[in-house]
């Protein structure tokens, strides 16, 4: 049977926001009806890609009109409590950019009300779908893993913001920025799906103008531990998670590239499904509206996550 279509308002224009309309756009189980951003040029981006495209410069226009089914919340994380809890409470389901929030109590009420409504509500979790992470998820319920002995999350970056978020201010900002929350936060997540919920054990970290520079931090994964690095530094972009077992070990790169380890060493596995994309995720959202399951993270997870994140903030 063919799937209905979700009117989709979007909130935020940025790097994200505009990558999901163009996805929405070539969707065709997705129409974007209304899309807004306080951003004269943002607006003019989209209006000049788009000219057919509804657009404003108040959210709360998206919030307001009674044809949209969902919102696509890819603003600044400070506002993705007020976003997401007056569009939940107006019927709406919400697909969220990550992190969650960065107040604890602001998070802990988006969790609240998703559960007070039962409105389906989901983070962009990068690796809730990605092939790779999907694979290894399943070799650990299979066994094929074995013990699972620990979990290592490494990210390196020569500069940050990267270059395609330059132009979002508070990416660079301690206050809701720096690379744990914007990306540290997807492998953390990843560990909590397939090994369990974390709990520290000490966290240090060092800031300077552009946010924090270097972390460190461990963590407890039903009684695994869960090392985590990172630092802004001359080298390569790095972006790694690894779960050691007892009969084998796996590797996650560069966002989907999958490595078995044994005593020979690593090696690249293929991968035949999917790599997993924000088509996927926008299509898997959409038809989770409509009442079929998901693999998404729901706030919920997202709130574990945050938790997590802000433990190094507050160390």
């Amino acid at each position: 049977m063919k799937q209905k279509v979700l009117r989709l308002g979007i909130i935020g224009l940025g790097a994200m926001g505009a990558e999901m309309l163009d996805v929405a756009n070539r969707s065709a189980v997705v129409e974007v009806v209304l899309a807004a951003d306080p951003s004269a040029a943002a607006l003019d981006r989209a209006g000049t890609a788009y000219p057919e495209l509804a657009l404003t410069s108040d959210p709360a226009d998206v919030l307001a009109r009674k044809d949209i089914d969902a919102v696509y919340i890819a603003s600044p994380p400070t506002t993705h409590a007020g976003y997401s809890i007056t569009a939940m409470k107006s019927g709406k389901a919400v697909f969220c950019e990550k992190p969650l929030a960065v107040d604890a109590s602001e998070a802990a009420e988006m969790v609240a009300v998703a559960a007070e409504t039962a409105v389906v509500n989901a983070l962009n979790f990068s690796l809730s779908d990605r092939s790779a992470a999907v694979r290894v998820g399943r070799a650990v319920r299979d066994g094929q893993a074995g013990a699972v002995l620990g979990v290592d999350i490494r990210l390196s970056f020569p500069q940050w913001p990267r270059d395609f978020q330059r132009g979002a201010g508070w990416v660079a900002g301690r206050e809701q920025g720096g690379f744990l929350r914007e990306v540290g936060s997807h492998f953390v997540f990843l560990t909590d799906r397939i090994v369990g919920p974390l709990s520290r054990i000490h966290t240090h970290v060092v800031y300077g103008s552009q946010g924090e520079t270097a972390a460190a931090g461990l963590f407890s994964a039903n009684g695994v531990p869960v090392r985590v690095s990172g630092q802004v530094a001359a080298g390569p972009e790095t972006y790694e998670w690894t779960l050691y077992g007892s009969q084998r070990s796996y590797r996650i790169t560069a966002w989907g590239d999958l490595w078995l380890g044994d005593a020979d060493g690593w090696h690249r596995t293929e991968l035949p499904q999917p790599r997993g994309s924000e088509e996927s995720r926008l299509a898997e959202f959409a038809a989770a509206v409509h009442g079929a399951p998901s693999t998404l993270a729901d706030f919920a997870t997202g709130l574990r996550v945050q938790h997590v994140i802000e433990s190094f903030h507050q160390s």
